[in-house]
């Protein structure tokens, strides 16, 4: 115990002036001028609670940890439900059964709801993409939001500037977004680890700057609105049509209802999920996905086996570059208004925290991660100054308990015989 006093009090101490800094001081504006105002005592007891926590925990830390080993682990699945998982056709059976409580999810549930899993459905796609780089190839990624601010961005301004729909600009938006991705892959061949983490971030901060800056181009700070909705075979889901166009509801011969947009725009984001995950399955089945889990597990062996390196980077980051674009047109046309300030580094951040959470290289634990990443905030509204303490607190638990994921991806391997 007397070794880890020093510590503990190190500890407490850095930790009482940081948080006394960040959540103890704010600055308050009177007219032209600002002052600095201390918090209230509740902020203060926080922080010396947190303090006192620190304190002690790092004190006791053996004991703590003697404990901890002695505590029973987590009930394990039975061998008989983890032998019928892995037979295919249970395995199809299950998906099908989630697909279609996805379908049926908008009818049965509130506006909300919907609009809440619509939420879900762009960030599964967004971790998807991100899972290709980061999860499968192994290249740390910090500036993805850069390509789902191209997306957006393309499918903003072309609608603007060249009357383009919805289904043109997200052919457009996708392949704008990979040669963003097929470019920025050259700077970063010779790259890796921490030095490839902070040129991706680079380069997302960059996307959001020319964004601001360029007010010839996208208007800048105040962003681009009267983006176009998606159409359903020329379709429009308003309550009156444009000149040309047709309204939904008069084409089927129903009374007009603002929630026939919200349904038809989850719909719509959960097709391109679903396009997305077959996308990416069989490439995983495909000589690419092989090469990327190669370059992933050991860049070294990788090239001794005579795969090209440059190639399998490139072709990573293209296509997880695309889905990105994909995700950033949808968002643009769901939005109706985008600016710069809706791409911002914590973006790039809670995708990065949605690959980790639920496993590298495991689509069902991307989408498990995607959905707790995307309705514990909206649940928990009166943390929300708290939200990234809590997403932090989140991910060092994972890092201690479950350091693989939740639903970590299942790799084929060998054993010897003892």
């Amino acid at each position: 115990m007397r070794a880890n006093l020093k510590p503990a009090i190190i500890s407490a101490v850095v930790v009482a002036i940081l948080a006394g800094l960040l959540l103890g001081i704010r600055l308050n504006q009177q007219g032209t001028t600002l002052s600095l105002v201390g918090a209230g005592p509740d902020v203060y007891w926080k922080i010396g609670a947190a303090a006192a926590f620190l304190f002690f925990f790092n004190l006791f830390r053996d004991q703590l940890s003697a404990l901890w080993k002695g505590l029973p682990g987590l009930p394990k699945a039975p061998q008989k439900l983890v032998e019928v998982s892995h037979k295919p056709a249970l395995r199809r059976l299950f998906w099908c059964f989630m697909i279609a409580a996805a379908i049926i999810w908008p009818f049965l549930s509130n506006r909300g709801g919907t609009d809440l899993g619509t939420l879900v459905l762009i960030y599964v796609m967004l971790g998807l993409g991100l899972n290709i780089v980061v999860g499968l190839a192994g290249l740390l990624d910090l500036g993805y939001v850069g390509f789902y601010a191209v997306g957006a961005y393309g499918y903003a301004l072309m609608a603007m500037y060249f009357d383009v729909g919805f289904w043109t600009g997200l052919l457009v938006a996708g392949l704008l977004a990979a040669l963003f991705g097929f470019l920025l892959g050259f700077p970063v061949l010779r790259l890796r680890g921490d030095y490839l983490a902070i040129v991706t971030l680079g380069f997302g901060e960059i996307i959001r700057i020319l964004l601001n800056n360029m007010t010839w181009l996208t208007n800048g700070p105040n962003g681009i609105g009267g983006i176009p909705k998606p159409t359903l075979f020329g379709l429009e889901f308003s309550r009156r049509a444009s000149e040309g166009m047709q309204s939904f509801h008069d084409f089927v011969g129903i009374s007009y209802s603002s929630e026939h947009r919200i349904i038809f725009l989850y719909l719509l984001a959960l097709l391109l999920v679903l396009i997305t995950l077959f996308v990416i399955n069989r490439l995983l089945r495909m000589p690419i996905g092989r090469a990327w889990e190669a370059l992933r597990e050991d860049e070294i062996a990788c090239r001794a086996l005579g795969i090209n390196p440059t190639a399998v980077k490139l072709s990573a980051f293209t296509i997880g570059a695309t889905f990105a674009g994909f995700a950033g047109c949808f968002f643009a046309a769901r939005q109706g208004f985008i600016s710069p300030e809706s791409f911002t580094f914590i973006e790039s951040a809670i995708i990065l925290a949605i690959v980790v959470l639920g496993g590298m290289g495991s689509q069902v634990g991307v989408i498990l991660a995607a959905i707790i990443m995307t309705i514990l905030p909206e649940m928990a509204r009166e943390f929300d100054e708290y939200r990234m303490l809590l997403f932090g607190l989140m991910m060092v638990l994972m890092m201690i308990w479950r350091p693989q994921g939740l639903l970590p991806m299942s790799r084929p391997h060998l054993e010897l015989r003892t």
